[in-house]
C-alpha cells in the first residue's frame, strides 16, 4: 500500500533572496537553452543551478553535478535554503488559464515511499529512457537532494483527502509566478492529526504517475545503490520521494492534446494521403488554412473518442479528418498490448498510420506541440510536411493502462501546468 509521509523540506527564506518567482524553475526536461538562460539571469539563487547547471568552458565530465552539489552547501551554510523545523505536508495550488478559462488544480506535497514497479499499488504509465536516468543519479548523488516533484495522480472521487489537508492550512500562502504566468500558491501544514488523517485515508489507494518516470525510477535506483553500500533503515529517506499528489477527480486536473509535427514526407499533398488512409479510415475533407485545422479540431474535441484524427498537408494547406473504421489491422499491428492501449488515438496515429500505411513514403521525425496557436506558427514557417491532430488521452485511460502494468506511446499525455521546482526541496541524507 502506497505509504504517505509528511516530511522537513528546505526552503527558500524569501527575506534572504527576495521574490519566490525569481528563484523557481519548470522541471529540467522542458528547459531549453534560452529559459535556462533567463533563469540564470532572475537571480543568483534561481534553482535552475541546482536542476540544471549549465556546462562552462573548460568542464570535464560531471563538474556541472558537483558544481550544484557546493552551491547548494553554500546555500545552506549561508541560510539562502533552511530546513523546515517541523515535519510538514504542502499544501500546493496551481491557478491558471487554457483557452481563456482559469483553472485552479489543487495537491499536496509529500513525501511517498518508493515502490517497484509491479510489487506495490503506484503504477507507471510511460516508457523511459536511460540517459534521462543517468543524468537525474549524478545529480542525485552529488547533491544528495530530490530537487524537483513527482507527480502523482490517485482516485479521490469524494475529494475526501484533498478536503483533510486543505484543513490544515493556517498561515497566508507562498506564492510564485512562473515564466507562464501560471500562479503557484503553498501552504506548509504542520499539524499532526491532519498528517496521520491524510496518511491513512491515501493507505489503500493507487498512485498512477503522471509526470517524473525518470525521476521515479532515479529514486529507486539511488535506494538500491545507497542499500548496497550499507546499511539503510526502512525510515531513511532515501527510501523515499517527494511526491505531488493529485486526485484523479480534481476539477483543474487538465490533460492537454500532444500534436505531431511530422517532417519526412515532402511533397505528400491531401489526394495522396486520403489515398493512404482510406482502406482503414472514413476520410473527409475538413477545408483549407487555419479555418480547415480548427474545423478538424473542433470535431476531434467535442467527439471525445479516440478513433479520430486530423490531418493537414502543408504542401497544399489541406485539412482532412478520418474515423478508424476498424480495430482489426490494429490488432494484427500490436498483438503485444491490450485493447485498451491499441485504442489510443495516439497508438492508432504511430502504428496505423506513421509506420504501416504512409511507410513506402518516408520515414517520419516528429515535433510535438499541445496548442492550435504552435501549429499555426509550425505551418507558417513551413517547419513540417505533415501536421497531425490527436485526441488527449483521458484519465481513464491512464488508469486502466496502467493498473495492467502496460505503459503507454511516447508523449501520449500533458499535465499542464507543469510542477514547480523550488518550491520546496526534499534532502535524501541528513544534512550537515
Amino acid at each position: 500500500m502506497p505509504e504517505v509521509r509528511p516530511f522537513p523540506g528546505v526552503r527558500y527564506d524569501v527575506a534572504r533572496v527576495g521574490a519566490l518567482s525569481d528563484q523557481v524553475a519548470p522541471p529540467y526536461d522542458v528547459i531549453d537553452a534560452p529559459l535556462q538562460e533567463r533563469l540564470y539571469q532572475a537571480s543568483p539563487y534561481n534553482v535552475i543551478r541546482l536542476e540544471l547547471n549549465r556546462d562552462e568552458p573548460g568542464d570535464s565530465p560531471g563538474d556541472r553535478y558537483t558544481r550544484a552539489s557546493r552551491l547548494l552547501r553554500e546555500w545552506l551554510r549561508g541560510g539562502v535554503l533552511r530546513q523546515d523545523s517541523a515535519s510538514s505536508l504542502y499544501v500546493y495550488h496551481q491557478t491558471f488559464k487554457v483557452d481563456g478559462a482559469e483553472y485552479t488544480r489543487k495537491g499536496f506535497l509529500a513525501r511517498v515511499r518508493l515502490e517497484p514497479f509491479g510489487k506495490g499499488r503506484i503504477f507507471p504509465h510511460e516508457q523511459t529512457l536511460s540517459g534521462p536516468k543517468a543524468d537525474r543519479l549524478a545529480l542525485y548523488k552529488a547533491t544528495g537532494f530530490n530537487l524537483s516533484p513527482i507527480f502523482g495522480l490517485f482516485p479521490d472521487p469524494e475529494g475526501a483527502v484533498q478536503a483533510a489537508v486543505e484543513k490544515g492550512r493556517s498561515q497566508p500562502p507562498l506564492v510564485a509566478h512562473d515564466h507562464l504566468g501560471v500562479a503557484n500558491q503553498l501552504w506548509p501544514v504542520t499539524n499532526p492529526e491532519v498528517h496521520t488523517l491524510v496518511s491513512g485515508l491515501m493507505a489503500d489507494r493507487s498512485i498512477f504517475i503522471a509526470d517524473g518516470h525518470h525521476r521515479y525510477e532515479t529514486g529507486l535506483k539511488y535506494a538500491e545503490e545507497r542499500a548496497d553500500a550499507g546499511a539503510l533503515s526502512s525510515d531513511d529517506p532515501a527510501r523515499f520521494c517527494m511526491m505531488m499528489l493529485v486526485g484523479m477527480s480534481d476539477p483543474g486536473l487538465l490533460i492537454l492534446p500532444t500534436h505531431r509535427l511530422v517532417s519526412g514526407f515532402a511533397g505528400l499533398d491531401s489526394r495522396t494521403l486520403a489515398e493512404r488512409l482510406s482502406n482503414e479510415f472514413e476520410v473527409k475533407s475538413a477545408g483549407r488554412g487555419e479555418a480547415g485545422c480548427k474545423a478538424a479540431w473542433e470535431l476531434i474535441e467535442h467527439g471525445g473518442d479516440q478513433d479520430v484524427l486530423g490531418f493537414g498537408t502543408l504542401s497544399d494547406s489541406e485539412w482532412i479528418t478520418a474515423r478508424l473504421r476498424s480495430d482489426v489491422t490494429m490488432d494484427k499491428l500490436a498483438p503485444e498490448h491490450s485493447p485498451d492501449w491499441r485504442d489510443l488515438g495516439v497508438s492508432v496515429l504511430h502504428v496505423l498510420v506513421l509506420n504501416h500505411l504512409l511507410k513506402p513514403l518516408g520515414t517520419p521525425t516528429c515535433r510535438y506541440v499541445h496548442s492550435l496557436a504552435e501549429v499555426a506558427a509550425d505551418v507558417a514557417a513551413k517547419g513540417s510536411d505533415l501536421v497531425c491532430l490527436v485526441p488527449p488521452a483521458r484519465m481513464a485511460h491512464v488508469e486502466k493502462i496502467a493498473s495492467q502494468l502496460e505503459t503507454m506511446p511516447p508523449k501520449s499525455t500533458y499535465f499542464y501546468p507543469k510542477l514547480l521546482t523550488g518550491l520546496v526541496l526534499n534532502p535524501l541524507r541528513d544534512l550537515d
